[in-house]
């Protein structure tokens, strides 16, 4: 009976001991890591994407700053839902850039093929 009880209480003690560390973690700050990869993105995506993909790029720049100011009012999930959503605006910012960037060279090259056509039925 004595190892039933034991074996129960340890139970309940495991139990309590994880609840109190699942709220703890929802109440920790986000790891400066996650600030710093999603101030890094919207940095990264700020030099070639800001002519492409202005409206991705300022999404990226507003959420970075929502994710600051939720940091300083210590609602640190707030702020590491922010900096993640930053980090992935300016991922996406970048991405549509390239693709600009790409559709760009391909319609050059097309002009380049149509040039040689035209110079070769001319000869």
């Amino acid at each position: 009976m004595n190892h039933t009880f034991n074996l129960t209480r340890s139970n309940a003690l495991l139990a309590t001991s994880a609840r109190a560390w699942l709220s703890t973690c929802a109440g920790t700050p986000p790891r400066n890591e996650q600030m710093a990869v999603g101030k890094a993105a919207v940095d990264r995506a700020t030099g070639p994407a800001s002519a492409e993909a202005p409206a991705e790029l300022a999404s990226a720049r507003d959420k970075l700053a929502g994710a600051n100011a939720a940091f300083a009012k210590k609602d640190y999930a707030l702020a590491r839902q922010l900096a993640e959503q930053a980090e992935a605006d300016a991922t996406l910012a970048e991405a549509q850039s390239r693709s600009v960037r790409s559709s760009r060279a391909l319609e050059e090259v097309r002009d380049g093929i149509r040039q040689l056509r035209d110079e070769m039925t001319r000869s």
